[in-house]
């Protein structure tokens, strides 16, 4: 028996011997190779049974927790990825910015009319508002991913127009056709799709907020007899003329984000909104036109930012493709409802949260209210960030190069969780002195002093949730954002409902928390387990560890 294992364990080494020495010399002589017969088989060393056992596979890391959380400090360092990062968010956050100051320059002036009118408008704009989350904001985030994953196959070759892949997992590049153009534009047919829906939905809004401005404030809650319903119904009505611009310009900031280009967006949102400033005064006071005067100032800016933003794109594609294709507008339209639904999810779970905080009084709700504003006007950093992580995932995606998708995941969560940090740190000191800026009440103060913690210390959570939402778009997920939303949602709404009751304002604020960490555990989880679109970025590495 011994003899045998032996004489086996001779014949299998002589013959890996023979096999790792041809690897090595490929160009060795049939001489060399019959020396090397000539020596005895028993003379080998021979091996113990157990060295020829097959080594164990190495065990898989989680590439995400594995580099997002190892040598934190060293992986934090800004590079070539962290620059584009911040040169794409810090235009965008600007833009974002510059629309929450134009409204308040538009109460600011209509508050000199009277309180009547400043609450009209406010009624009116939180309608207006609605609408726009629900339908505009996703074809805003859609057209970004799409755009961004043509332009990034376009780079392949000059002079192409791309295919469609209907399926939920992205683009695929072996759709690219090859299509001939001139002068020098090319045909983007997400953005000629984008237009052409921005155009139907922003006249279709146009005539529901205009001939519906009556059932609206019923369902407002406003009365026939409030001295809020007739101005509130006309500037709504009015406003509602600039329903179609605002949906194209944001079709067209969609495309201008897919092609990573956030400069041009916030110079036609800035120069817009300095041309509404100048109207407001001369057509609110000059022409005495009051409320309305407000409302078409705020329409023929909302004309111009469009205006602007096509003339722009225009020099760079063709606006009307030669090959729109039906499935294109279906994709649109099936990753739009998934988008809307989240969103529906997203307003349930705020509204409830409100809801439940206006129970408690009307100082712990104006408390509630300024810790509100604080908390999203902080966010538009982050909202930055999200955006920029969408699109250079969805360029890194589309083109296959998965090495530089896996580096823009880990980067722009780094850099979201520093920021977190450090407004959490900026607010933590400094909430007392915003929460002055918005009122005086010794008795409010007091409540803010409350939420301090919740504000501040629910920034890094927020910051990597707004983050994650980007990476989602990045590669089209659109469909796991939106069901893992309202599971969520359901979830948060239900820890409100129960604890606002038997905790206050700090059950409220508990169950905002609750809401953001469970949105980061939903994004991570499905990060981490690679499933989805996910199973393409982390493939090249899983080919490594193997």
């Amino acid at each position: 028996m011994a003899t045998t294992t032996t004489t086996t364990t001779s014949s299998f080494c002589y013959s890996n011997f023979q096999t790792s020495y041809s690897k090595r010399n490929p160009n060795s002589s049939s001489s060399s190779l019959h020396l090397l017969r000539t020596i005895p088989k028993s003379s080998l060393r021979k091996l113990p049974k157990e060295n020829l056992k097959p080594k164990p596979k190495k065990k898989l890391v989680n590439p995400l927790t594995n580099s997002f959380f190892s040598n934190f400090s060293h992986q934090i360092r800004v590079d070539e990825i962290g620059l584009e990062i911040l040169s794409i968010a810090f235009p965008a956050a600007l833009a974002l910015a510059a629309d929450p100051i134009a409204s308040l320059v538009d109460s600011a002036f209509v508050g000199h009319l009277g309180s009547a009118e400043l609450a009209a408008v406010g009624v009116s704009i939180s309608v207006f508002n609605l609408v726009s989350k629900l339908l505009n904001v996703p074809l805003l985030n859609i057209t970004t991913s799409f755009v961004a994953e043509e332009q990034a196959l376009a780079s392949y070759g000059n002079d192409i127009s791309l295919g469609i892949n209907t399926s939920d997992q992205g683009f695929d590049d072996t759709s690219v056709l090859q299509q001939p153009l001139g002068e020098n534009k090319k045909p983007f047919p997400a953005v000629s799709a984008s237009l052409a829906l921005a155009a139907g939905i922003g006249i279709a809004e146009a005539i529901t907020l205009s001939t519906g401005s009556g059932s609206l404030m019923n369902i407002m809650g406003i009365s026939v007899d409030s001295p809020m319903r007739l101005p509130a119904e006309q500037f709504l009505a009015l406003r509602a003329f600039g329903a179609p611009p605002i949906v194209i310009a944001l079709a067209a900031q969609g495309t201008f984000r897919g092609f990573m280009d956030t400069k041009t967006p916030l110079y036609a949102t800035v120069t817009g909104n300095l041309l509404n400033a100048i109207l407001d005064p001369v057509l609110i006071f000059f022409f005495g036109l009051g409320i309305g005067g407000a409302a078409i100032s705020t329409v023929i800016s909302e004309y111009f930012i469009a205006f602007v933003l096509l003339r722009e794109l225009n020099s760079k594609v063709l606006l009307v493709s030669p090959n729109i294709d039906g499935r294109r507008i279906i994709q649109y339209l099936k990753s739009g409802g998934l988008l809307i639904g989240r969103t529906v999810a997203v307003l349930f779970t705020m509204t409830l949260a409100t809801s439940m905080a206006a129970r408690q009084g009307p100082i712990f709700m104006a408390g509630h209210q300024i810790c509100m504003e604080v908390w999203l006007a902080v966010s538009l950093l982050t909202d930055a960030l999200a955006l920029a992580g969408q699109a250079l995932l969805a360029s890194g995606y589309s083109q296959r190069n998965f090495k530089r998708a896996q580096d823009v995941i880990y980067k722009v969560l780094q850099i979201g969780l520093l920021t977190g940090v450090t407004l959490a740190v900026i607010l933590f000191f400094g909430f007392e002195t915003f929460s002055r800026s918005f009122t005086t009440d010794p008795a409010v103060l007091d409540i803010t002093r409350t939420g301090v913690l919740f504000v501040a210390g629910s920034q890094p959570i927020t910051a990597v949730a707004f983050v994650l939402d980007g990476l989602y778009y990045g590669v089209s997920d659109f469909a796991y954002a939106a069901y893992s939303m309202v599971f969520v949602g359901l979830i948060s709404s239900l820890f409100l409902y129960l604890a606002a009751p038997v905790y206050g304002l700090p059950g409220v604020w508990m169950g905002l928390f609750l809401f953001m960490t469970l949105r980061v555990a939903a994004g991570f989880w499905r990060l981490g387990t690679r499933s989805g679109p996910w199973k393409l970025v982390w493939s090249e590495l899983e080919q490594k560890n193997n």
